[in-house]
C-alpha cells in the first residue's frame, strides 16, 4: 500500500469518521459542533483516493453530506437500495440514513465530499433534487470536480479575508482611519436598502468618495459600492424565495427604480437572472 499523503486544513480535532483506507487525501475540517441556530454550516470536506479495501458501513450520520465520484467505480447502498458508482455520480445522505459505500478493487474510487448541517441544509438538498438517500448523475463531471477542488483553496482565501477584515491596525493615524472605515461599513450595512451610489454613501459618512474608496482598499477586499451591492443582492435573493415575489417589487424594495438595472446587477452577482433564480428556488 502507498503511504498516505494527507494534506489537511484544520480548526479543531480531526473527525473520527474520516476513513483511514485512503492512499491520498486533501481534507479540511472546521467546528464539528456548529450552533443549532446556524442557517448553514460546513463541517468538513475534501478529496479521498480510496484504497482497494475502502468500505464505509454506517447506520446513520450526524451531518448532511454530498459525495461526488471523480474517478473509479464502486457501489453505495442507501435506504436499502444499491446504486452503482461511476465518474459523475453524486449521492447524498444524512441523519437517519444508513450508508454502505464500497469501491472496486481494480478501479478504486477517487471521490469528493462535503458535510454540513443547519436549518437550511435540507432545503438546500431539495433545491438540487438530491435529498438524503438519493443519487444523481451529472453530464459535465469536470465542472463539479472543479468546484470541489476549489473548496480547500476557497477556505484558505475566506479565512485570510476574514482575518484581514477583523485585523485591528496599530498606530494613531491607522486607528482613526480604521474607525472611519468601520463606521462607513456599518452605515452601509444598516441602510443598504435605500442607499444607491458611492457619492450618497460618502456624503452621509461625511467623507469624500475617493477617500472612502481608499479606506475600503486598505481594510477590505471590495469597494464600498461592491459591498453595498452584495448586501442588496443577498436581500433580493431572500425576497425572491417568497412564493408571491415579483421581480419589480423586489427591485423597488432593494432600492432599484429600474427593474432592468436590477436584473443586470443580480445576474452579475449570482450568474443567473432574477426570474431564473426564482424558478430554481421553487
Amino acid at each position: 500500500m502507498k503511504p498516505v499523503v494527507n494534506k489537511q486544513l484544520e480548526m479543531g480535532g480531526q473527525p473520527e469518521f474520516f476513513s483511514a483506507h485512503v492512499s491520498e487525501t486533501e481534507r479540511f475540517f472546521l467546528n464539528q459542533n456548529p450552533p443549532k441556530s446556524s442557517a448553514l454550516a460546513v463541517v468538513c470536506g475534501g478529496r479521498e483516493h480510496c484504497t482497494p479495501d475502502y468500505a464505509i458501513h454506517r447506520t446513520t450520520f450526524p451531518f448532511y453530506s454530498i459525495e461526488f465520484v471523480a474517478r473509479g467505480r464502486g457501489a453505495v447502498k442507501l435506504q436499502g437500495r444499491t446504486h452503482s458508482l461511476q465518474p459523475g455520480r453524486l449521492f447524498s445522505y444524512g441523519p437517519g440514513v444508513r450508508q454502505d459505500i464500497t469501491t472496486s478493487r481494480h478501479e478504486p474510487l477517487v471521490k469528493y465530499f462535503v458535510d454540513f448541517r443547519g436549518r437550511e441544509a435540507l432545503r438546500l438538498l431539495r433545491t438540487c433534487n438530491l435529498t438524503p438517500g438519493t443519487t444523481a448523475q451529472v453530464a459535465l463531471p469536470h465542472e463539479i470536480e472543479t468546484v470541489f477542488d476549489e473548496l480547500c483553496t476557497r477556505f484558505l482565501e475566506c479565512l485570510a479575508l476574514k482575518i484581514a477584515d477583523s485585523r485591528a491596525p496599530l498606530g494613531r493615524a491607522e486607528t482613526l482611519a480604521f474607525a472611519t472605515y468601520q463606521q462607513a461599513r456599518q452605515h452601509i450595512q444598516r441602510r443598504f436598502e435605500r442607499l444607491k451610489t458611492l457619492q450618497q454613501i460618502a456624503a452621509e459618512c461625511h467623507v469624500s468618495g475617493p477617500y472612502l474608496c481608499r479606506l475600503f482598499r486598505r481594510f477590505d477586499h471590495r469597494s464600498p459600492y461592491q459591498y453595498l451591492l452584495f448586501l442588496k443582492m443577498n436581500r433580493a435573493a431572500k425576497l425572491l424565495g417568497q412564493p408571491d415575489a415579483l421581480v419589480k417589487q423586489v427591485a423597488e424594495q432593494t432600492g432599484f427604480e429600474d427593474p432592468f438595472h436590477f436584473s443586470r446587477a443580480f445576474k452579475s452577482v449570482f450568474g443567473v437572472s432574477p426570474d431564473v433564480f426564482r424558478r430554481l428556488q421553487r
